[in-house]
């Protein structure tokens, strides 16, 4: 058996290699790049992209939807949070199918497990009417924005309960998003619309900014839950854990929406909807199919290429929710609002270059 050493390498020889220069930087990348496309099949990155596309596509288009619900005269809360987890279903079409192909056995539940999902699951279903209202006061890019602040929740939650690790560029990140949230907040009088009031803003606002944390804490059990319940970590396991979640987060919102007479205001809503019965049932299942499609995706890019990717995707769809949302909903967007996504999108990056920067130059090196 090799035993691993670690060993300083002194500075003066780290000082002698002389620096590349950014051709031969570039030259390094492209050969590395290449050297993965060829050392995977092809249906990797046919899989990678179609996730990707659920990330980039699926989640700011179930974002929009739930705006356009509320714009066009839907009013129940709870609709839109059912939505968000009907599909559950959509799950396990992957899931199951996957057992035969794999000639695998389901994870066995246990009395811990279940209960770890069962809180999930309510945990979830809060999260989702947490959002619900703000996308009933806010702008979709507003909202989208203000959503983001999830990233510096779960670094918290995930350092307090998980023990992960919180650098200097992570906690520059933090600071980062929280001040473009403190510009949108100052920002309030131009970005709202007309028939929404003072008071239904600042609700708005602070169900979102709550269902981000609450988000970030979800994250952070989810996780928590794979350290001390579970023995493996594989896709199949993942998607196991979210239709668990996702059904009893669907069957918690269920009773919520039986108890407010939900399922009969569908009806009364699609007669009053502006453009009628067939454009009111069709948001609610296109919101139903894109938010899962979206799950799924999310899902396969952290298993087919790594959480770093999935963080950039994540980055790169908040300002395609709020530049969709500007073109097709008509959003307000003001000087201030494109200052807070600009300094969000650097938020973003430096959560990224923290989590994923090499060790320092003078850390210990191993030698096999």
């Amino acid at each position: 058996m090799q035993q691993s050493l670690l060993v300083s390498v002194p500075e003066e020889i780290m000082d002698e290699a002389p620096p590349k220069s950014l051709r031969q930087k570039m030259s390094a990348y492209w050969t590395t790049a290449c050297e993965m496309y060829y050392n995977k099949p092809i249906s990797h990155w046919i899989l990678l992209f179609l996730g990707s596309m659920g990330m980039l596509v699926a989640f700011p288009a179930s974002s929009l939807l739930s705006r356009i619900y509320f714009a066009n005269g839907g009013k129940s809360k709870w609709i839109i949070s059912w939505v968000s987890v009907a599909g559950w279903p959509l799950i396990a079409i992957v899931l199951i199918p996957s057992y035969f192909f794999l000639e695998v056995f389901p994870t066995p539940l246990d009395l811990k497990l279940t209960l770890s999902y069962v809180v999930l699951g309510f945990l979830s279903a809060a999260d989702n009417l947490m959002y619900a209202y703000a996308y009933a006061y806010l702008p979709a890019s507003t909202a989208a924005l203000l959503a983001s602040t999830s990233l510096v929740f779960s670094a918290l939650f995930g350092y307090l309960l998980v023990k992960n690790i919180i650098n200097l560029s992570i906690i520059n990140s933090i600071v980062i998003i929280t001040a473009a949230m403190t510009i949108i907040a100052l920002d309030s009088s131009s970005d709202r619309y007309g028939y929404i009031t003072d008071h239904q803003y600042i609700i708005g606002f602070v169900w979102d900014i709550l269902g981000s944390a609450l988000h970030g804490l979800i994250f952070a059990l989810s996780e928590l839950v794979f350290v001390k319940l579970l023995s493996k970590r594989s896709f199949l396991v993942v998607l196991e854990q979210q239709l668990m979640v996702s059904l009893f987060a669907f069957i918690f919102t269920t009773i919520g929406l039986v108890i407010s007479n939900g399922f009969h205001g569908m009806k009364s809503e699609a007669t009053t909807f502006e453009g009628g019965k067939n454009a009111y049932y069709s948001v609610i299942v296109w919101g139903i199919i894109t938010f899962q499609l979206g799950v799924l995706g999310a899902t396969a890019v952290v298993f087919l290429s790594s959480t770093v990717l999935a963080g950039v995707l994540n980055a790169v769809r908040v300002p395609v929710t709020s530049i969709a949302a500007v073109i097709l909903l008509h959003d307000p967007m003001s000087g201030f609002k494109i200052l807070s996504l600009t300094i969000t999108f650097w938020g973003f990056g430096s959560y990224i270059y923290g989590s994923y920067r090499p060790a320092k130059k003078d850390a210990p090196q191993t030698i096999s």
